[in-house]
């Protein structure tokens, strides 16, 4: 329950709809006990014949099927006390009241009388009952408008927050979590708990209250009768307490289910290809069918739990509501109105309660949502940022990898690597396929952070500068270019101010702009969802583009051209060459044609330098690389 609360309660504006919602229910349950004493009133037509002249024993009527003309004279005197031969309806409930005091219809009819004279005027009633009837409506209506308000805005601050914090998270926690859960942590989980906490608003706020000032009223009205809803709460809270705990535990299975599920459906989406070219339908329909029964099972188990406590609870609450009903009538000899009055709070009482085991099941998955979501919320990122840390205003003379080590898990991808980079360089790392070239580079902007040595940029830790200011010096284009969906000069400018002559140059140097003019909206063009209206050349010089727009004095190309056809590859060759010099480049590439010019090239084999210089150096003193050059040459 605090993880729920601390989950959904991030932001402080929460608490202002919260504290209005709840004033909302509490007029809610005012509306709705008015209600009922109303029904009271309107069907209060004063004491028939037999009980004004039964007998009396103590404080109570005796109840009888006949009257004597003694019994009557006697009575008679009693009311009619100012002896004027004449008993008016005031002087029948005087009586009553001097022997039975004031029940709660009469009590609410003297303090309404004050403003409304319901008991002498028939319009007065009516325009009673109208004013109730609306008040009713106006507290249903914001009790409901401010419930659901929360809920929305609590889900939005709750997926906002949410996707803060992931952006802040370093590359090691997407390699642990996949997609579908991520995705479906940040829909769905926040609408749940914020749902969650409505239903808790409802159960220890409303609940509560409603049950304590409705008993009360039970108590004024009959305290005979209030003594059997004291046998019957413990009937009906051990189904709620039985059933709370199940629905808990199915409800974080159910969640883990649809986790794995989701993820299975963005497998075979993204795969589709490869699952038509192998014809492999079935398969996949097989391992979805599988994931959806799985679910489907689980969701019956829930439902089962789920819409037993209610009918349950109503059982009990009628046997109860009915003995009340008997006993009141037959043993205490309680009047029409009264029995009605009591009966109709007695339902105001139980309502929430049969409530409270339905509301319980949403809290129980708010609960499970919210672990969910905070598991993630509390992952602290072991990339920090020292106090007062320097910003990076340019890239001045050189890059130094100082016995360089990383590793995933347990496993070490770099071993105590070391070398320079110059100012204007181009240097190129190459090496067998999971090498950590790529790793290698990945540290420079600390996507990672090294456990063992240290990268320095002119002469300062690259850890002493501010994440945003390192790499707003450094442009990078990946293996797999991102493209999102928006228009090609979007996707070029990157949420950046550029002009669109800074955008057309930035395509013309990647050769992007031949195949953006043939587009149908040219620069305008919006691309499908990861661009799927471009090839993947295509798609490679975007990302170059947007890489050179940026002007970054360093430039990472990690296997930027391993998508381009020769053509397009000699062009960004060439546009490199122009680089030459003014920008500092770093080019992993498995074609070593687009780096036979480079001015050092560092082989990197199992994590560890084997050898670094120029290509005749290289091809001299390393057999690796003399060994790779004679079959990758072309």
């Amino acid at each position: 329950m605090k993880r729920l609360l601390k989950t959904a309660l991030l932001a402080k504006q929460h608490r202002i709809l919260i504290l209005i919602s709840l004033f909302s229910m509490f007029f809610l349950t005012l509306a709705s006990q008015l209600e009922i004493v109303t029904l009271g009133i309107i069907t209060q037509k004063g004491p028939d014949f037999f009980e004004l002249f039964a007998p009396i024993e103590g404080n109570k009527f005796q109840k009888q099927n006949h009257v004597t003309w003694d019994e009557v004279q006697d009575r008679w005197k009693e009311l009619d006390s100012n002896n004027s031969k004449l008993v008016t309806k005031d002087d029948a409930r005087r009586f009553l009241s001097e022997i039975k005091g004031n029940d709660l219809i009469d009590a609410v009819i003297q303090v309404v009388n004050r403003w409304i004279p319901i008991q002498t005027s028939l319009k007065a009633l009516a325009l009673f009952i109208v004013i109730v009837a609306i008040f009713k409506a106006i507290a249903l209506f914001c009790q409901r408008f401010f419930a659901r308000l929360v809920a929305i805005r609590m889900s939005r601050d709750l997926r906002q927050s949410y996707f803060e914090h992931i952006q802040s998270l370093p590359m090691l926690f997407y390699q642990k979590y996949n997609m579908g859960s991520l995705s479906s942590r940040v829909v769905g989980d926040a609408a749940l708990v914020a749902e969650a906490l409505n239903a808790c608003l409802v159960n220890y706020l409303q609940t509560p209250f409603t049950v304590i000032s409705t008993l009360t009223l039970c108590f004024y009205t009959s305290w005979q009768l209030s003594v059997i809803l004291f046998f019957c709460l413990p009937l009906i809270l051990i189904p709620i307490i039985f059933l709370a705990k199940r629905v808990k535990k199915i409800s974080k299975q159910l969640q883990k289910n649809q986790e794995s599920f989701a993820s299975i459906l963005l497998d075979f989406l993204g795969g589709i290809q490869t699952v038509k070219v192998f014809a492999m339908e079935d398969f996949s329909l097989k391992k979805y069918k599988e994931g959806n029964e799985k679910m489907a099972r689980l969701e019956q188990k829930s439902a089962r739990y789920d819409l037993s406590s209610r009918p349950i609870i109503h059982t009990i609450g009628m046997f109860c509501l009915a003995t009340a009903l008997l006993y009141g009538l037959y043993v205490l000899q309680m009047n029409v109105s009264e029995v009605l009055v009591y009966c109709g709070l007695l339902y105001v009482f139980y309502e929430p309660i049969k409530k409270f085991a339905e509301e319980n099941t949403h809290i129980q998955r708010g609960i499970a949502a919210a672990e969910r979501m905070q598991e993630v919320l509390e992952i602290k990122s072991h990339i920090h940022e020292i106090k007062a840390p320097l910003s990076m205003q340019s890239f001045k003379d050189i890059i130094e990898f100082d016995r360089v080590s990383f590793k995933y898990e347990n496993e070490w991808i770099i071993k105590d690597i070391s070398f320079t980079i110059k100012k204007g360089e181009v240097v190129a790392i190459v090496g067998p396929t999971g090498s950590g070239k790529s790793t290698i580079v990945q540290l420079l902007p600390r996507l990672y952070d090294v456990q063992e040595g240290e990268i320095r940029i002119d002469g300062r830790p690259i850890s002493s500068y501010s994440q945003k200011s390192l790499r707003e010096n450094i442009a990078f284009v990946p293996q797999k270019p991102f493209l999102f969906l928006d228009s090609v000069a979007e996707n070029i400018a990157f949420g950046r101010p550029f002009t669109f002559q800074e955008i057309e140059r930035a395509a013309r140097q990647a050769h992007a702009e031949e195949f953006i003019l043939k587009l149908e909206d040219g620069y305008q063009t919006v691309l499908l969802e990861m661009g799927k209206n471009l090839s993947g050349g295509q798609q490679q010089r975007l990302a170059i583009a947007r890489a050179l727009i940026k002007k970054a004095p360093i430039l990472i190309l990690d296997e930027a051209t391993s998508s381009l056809d020769a053509m397009s590859e000699h062009s960004i060759k060439c546009a490199l060459q122009e680089l030459r010099g003014g920008m500092t480049q770093i080019i992993i590439a498995h074609r070593l044609s687009t780096i036979e010019h480079a001015d050092k090239i560092i082989y990197i084999e199992n994590g560890i330098k084997i050898s670094e210089g120029s290509k005749n150096h290289l091809l001299e003193t390393c057999p690796q690389f003399r060994q790779m050059w004679s079959i990758l040459k072309d």
